[in-house]
């Protein structure tokens, strides 16, 4: 069994390759610190399961995980990230992914994600499952029905403060590109500012506030 994992802050990397070595009978675990690592990994030695953080150095996890499909349509792929907004796990969800879980599940739920995915088998942890559930009975806000997947992620990005450079080297496009978007993006949204936005972001439940105030 082969294990590609993700995660570009390497003591926790090493942290979760020797947890699955260690639960897993007869795991490689192949390790790549940023996007572009792991999608060239990907191209040398596919594995049999890919685990991708979302926030990484350079490109997301999600480009990654379009870019590994691109190549190997079937190629199982779990998310295992600090994010637990809705709008985010149904983003990874949509590029392809089998499964996503956050960082704060026990080892027990990393283990069955991965046991799951591997076998073909979606996986989602328990409380995200619960609410996606509920968010589709109550409907997706429809102030952000109308954008593409492209447009809801840079919409994600721009909410958490990354800057347009940031964004367009994360997703491989231009920063002009970014900038249209962005332009189009408060139109369509009826915001007139990135403040307006963030704040828009906040209520619609793609970013949530700690207990600090910060999102």
């Amino acid at each position: 069994m082969k294990i590609l994992l993700c995660d570009d802050h390497a003591v926790v990397r090493q942290g979760y390759a020797s947890l699955l070595s260690a639960m897993l009978d007869e795991c490689e675990i192949i390790e790549a610190d940023n996007g572009w690592e792991a999608v060239s990994l990907w191209q040398q030695q596919p594995a049999d399961v890919a685990v991708l953080d979302i926030n990484l150095s350079d490109i997301s996890g999600i480009e990654v995980a379009r870019r590994i499909l691109q190549r190997a349509p079937d190629a199982s792929i779990l998310f295992f990230s600090m994010y637990d907004e809705l709008p985010m796990v149904q983003q990874a969800l949509d590029a392809g992914a089998l499964g996503y879980i956050t960082k704060s599940s026990s080892p027990e739920v990393l283990l069955e994600a991965v046991r799951k995915v591997l076998s073909g088998q979606p996986y989602v942890e328990h409380d995200l499952a619960t609410r996606l559930a509920l968010q589709r009975n109550s409907g997706m806000d429809p102030r952000l029905s109308g954008m593409t997947q492209r447009e809801f992620e840079i919409f994600v990005m721009l909410a958490r403060g990354l800057t347009p450079k940031t964004i367009a080297d994360q997703l491989c496009i231009s920063v002009k590109t970014v900038s249209n978007h962005s332009a189009l993006l408060k139109n369509k949204l009826q915001v007139s500012s990135t403040a307006e936005l963030v704040h828009l972001a906040i209520e619609c439940g793609v970013l949530r506030l700690g207990p600090s105030g910060q999102a």
